[in-house]
């Protein structure tokens, strides 16, 4: 089991405003207070991880280049304002919309954990104290399922999903709030899994 605490972020309607199968640079803008969210994070010692589903490269939307151009300009906006993410995983995957070698039941894509599990190898984190924040019932499932606390932000999508919550989850209004009332349930020692 690994040492580090990390709060698990997923990308698009979390990070970065909503766009659907987001492949251009400069569709790309920051939710506003996420610099200033991370920030909190990384003042608090925890590592930031990107965990997102990218089925637009398995469905043939877009290739990896133009994903990884977008990663790029995330990273060099929030290094704009000092900020660094630890570590960005994907998954292009889909079991039923993907084309070729991308079209498989993998273990990456949420809801399950795989992203979360391999960042955790790879970083040496323990999941056990660490939250998933997302906008999506699929991201705060893969925290539950990866042994993480999750909270949703209604950013994105989760305003539409907010009402679908398991219990004891809860949804802020955007990752600001979120990292809040982390930062208090550490500050209170209330990290539970749920």
């Amino acid at each position: 089991m690994g040492e580090k605490r990390a709060v698990f972020l997923d990308r698009d309607g979390t990070i970065n405003v909503e766009v659907q199968y987001l492949s251009r640079v400069e569709d790309f803008r920051l939710i506003p207070g996420v610099p200033h969210a991370l920030q909190r994070l990384k003042d608090a010692g925890f590592l930031v991880v990107v965990v997102t589903n990218q089925s637009g490269v398995g469905r043939g939307l877009y290739d990896e280049a133009a994903l990884q151009a977008v990663h790029d300009k995330m990273h060099d906006e929030l290094l704009s304002f000092g900020i660094t993410i630890d570590a960005c995983y994907f998954c292009p995957h889909h079991p039923e919309h993907a084309l070729g070698d991308y079209r498989i039941e993998c273990s990456c894509r949420k809801p399950l954990p795989g992203m979360l599990q391999q960042a955790a190898l790879d970083l040496d984190i323990d999941l056990s104290r660490s939250y998933m924040v997302g906008d999506k019932l699929s991201d705060i499932e893969a925290g539950l399922n990866a042994g993480c606390r999750s909270l949703m932000v209604k950013t994105g999508y989760g305003e539409a999903d907010a009402s679908r919550l398991p219990a004891g989850v809860r949804a802020y209004e955007d990752l600001l709030e979120a990292v809040e009332a982390i930062l208090e349930l550490e500050a209170e020692g209330q990290h539970k899994k749920r």
